[in-house]
């Protein structure tokens, strides 16, 4: 019977991979079912995979398994573990604490020194903003005066504190006849 179609090898399963459900990585072919990462089997595509010679793994087992190692790095790149991977940690005795209060263990651990002007709590590297030179939560980069959500791109900042534009404008801008502001409405009544 004449064979038609056919595929390449499935590299986890070893079966045969037909276009429609084929998967390539680093130039290995993979069913949909079997493009899963080897150590918590959860399944990947082309945003999640991290692959390591011939085998695959989602990013945060890859970081785990393959990322730095060390105190300040949670072991590895993936990893927001407060339990030590390896017993003691001289470095954690040796490294000095923040001295400002409200200080949790887990910000201690992670070397997290970076307190957000607006609520005085830790600012971690995913959540920081730079703003007025100081570190910020995405949350609380917000206009001092009217609240309003602040980007890069919209923000000013005096004395340490942060403003939108129209806002900074109308508070500290430039003041008297035709610049749009209360000053002018009252010179013409």
């Amino acid at each position: 019977m004449p064979q038609f179609g056919g595929g390449a090898q499935c590299a986890a399963c070893q079966k045969t991979v037909y276009h429609a459900e084929e998967i390539q990585c680093n130039g290995r072919s993979f069913h949909k079912t079997c493009f899963i990462c080897l150590t918590c089997r959860k399944g990947l595509d082309s945003h999640t995979v991290a692959a390591h010679e011939s085998e695959v793994y989602c990013k945060s087992c890859y970081g785990k398994k393959y990322g730095p190692k060390g105190y300040g790095y949670g072991q590895g790149a993936g990893a927001l573990s407060s339990d030590p991977l390896d017993g003691d940690r001289p470095q954690e005795q040796s490294r000095p604490k923040p001295s400002s209060g409200g200080n949790t263990k887990f910000s201690q651990k992670f070397g997290c020194s970076d307190r957000c002007p607006r609520c005085s709590k830790a600012v971690y590297a995913a959540e920081k903003i730079m703003g007025a030179g100081k570190p910020w939560h995405k949350t609380c980069f917000r206009c001092a005066l009217c609240g309003k959500s602040l980007e890069s791109t919209t923000v000013t900042d005096k004395e340490g504190e942060i403003y939108c534009k129209v806002c900074y404008a109308k508070n500290f801008g430039p003041k008297g006849f035709g610049l749009g502001n209360e000053a002018m409405l009252e010179e013409r009544e």
